[in-house]
């Protein structure tokens, strides 16, 4: 079968099993990052990969995991990156394209920020990269984006690192036209679809999509 995409299950919160689980192909490459093996599980999905120090995994996890051939590649709990940083670094070893996280927002804020800080590492650039835990998804724009959805669903643009410019919408209630984000202010907060797709371009700067579903699909 051909892996078009990885799928990587964080340990964190995951509000809805129904719309995780809608989130998923029959031909994704599923990593579990240390505890977010039962997120993988408790939506039927059995991993192809989990990486990290096991801390967070029981032992009775565990040994379904190894009954079931997971491959299970372990750490040392004195490391200096988080289980997802492992999980996303083995997911660049599968040179694709894509790569989906799930359940890696919501409950600490400490771990949810630290999350969004590795999805700017340059290396992932030119990846299609998002967070997702079916309620809501999270991604960086460097160039131009679409967010696929439905009308009424809430869209905010946050600048990261510093001012955006030459941001151009489409799709939205409230379109910019080549205007300029400014990190110190919240005029992107909470648009709105008014289609299917919404798109953004932007000239320079770093962009924070975060797409709010109204209806859980």
């Amino acid at each position: 079968m051909l892996i078009k995409r990885a799928v990587i299950f964080a340990n964190g919160h995951l509000p809805d099993l129904d719309s995780a689980r809608a989130l998923l192909a029959e031909d994704d490459f599923v990593i579990a990052a240390d505890g977010g093996a039962r997120h993988a599980l408790a939506i039927g999905r059995t991993p192809d990969l989990v990486v990290g120090d096991l801390d967070s995994i029981t032992r009775e996890t565990q040994k379904k995991l190894e009954q079931d051939g997971v491959e299970i590649i372990r750490f040392s709990r004195d490391k200096n990156e988080t289980d997802l940083e492992l999980a996303i670094q083995h997911a660049l070893k599968l040179n694709l394209r894509k790569i989906l996280i799930v359940a890696a927002l919501g409950e600490r804020l400490d771990q949810t920020l630290g999350n969004l800080s590795l999805m700017t590492d340059p290396k992932l650039s030119d990846l299609d990269l998002r967070l997702d835990d079916g309620a809501e998804e999270v991604f960086f724009c460097r160039d131009q984006a679409r967010v696929c959805g439905r009308s009424g669903d809430v869209v905010s643009l946050i600048p990261w690192q510093g001012d955006v410019t030459g941001v151009l919408t489409s799709g939205l209630k409230w379109p910019l036209a080549e205007e300029t984000l400014y990190a110190n202010k919240t005029r992107g907060i909470s648009n709105e679809m008014i289609a299917e797709i919404a798109e953004v371009r932007i000239n320079s700067g770093l962009l924070l999509v975060v797409h709010t579903r109204t209806t859980v699909a």
